[in-house]
């Protein structure tokens, strides 16, 4: 089973950046695409980014292109998250999993797809907030 352990939020004002990280534990890592999702207070978990399990293509939901970049270290066992000029919207917890098949609506391709057992991390919390 894959695992993911996510880190790096905080309490950040709007216009800020924040790093998340993603550390995976579990067999084939590398084999799969993986995606940061976020749930904001009140709201559905949405999809927000996904890398290849190559990382050479990513993919973002049209509200936060141009303002995240997502990256991921095949030796690191470790997927990445940097945010810029975040926004009051941006405001959640942000967790990750595997994108390939689709997961609530993020799709990357990965050498193989996931078939194994999912279940969501704890999340790490980002709040944007003057």
């Amino acid at each position: 089973q894959l695992k993911f352990l996510e880190s790096g939020g905080g309490l950040v004002h709007p216009g800020g950046s924040l790093r998340l990280s993603c550390e995976a534990s579990g067999p084939g890592f590398t084999y799969y695409a993986v995606g940061w999702f976020r749930q904001a207070p009140g709201k559905e978990r949405e999809g927000v980014s996904c890398v290849t399990s190559s990382g050479k293509f990513t993919n973002y939901v049209d509200s936060v292109k141009d303002r995240f970049t997502i990256s991921r270290d095949n030796a690191k066992n470790t997927v990445y998250l940097e945010m810029k000029n975040l926004k009051p919207e941006d405001t959640g917890v942000y967790y990750c999993a595997t994108s390939d098949p689709p997961r609530l609506g993020l799709y990357c391709s990965g050498r193989s797809p996931y078939y194994g057992e999912h279940s969501w991390g704890e999340g790490t919390l980002v709040t944007v907030s003057s």
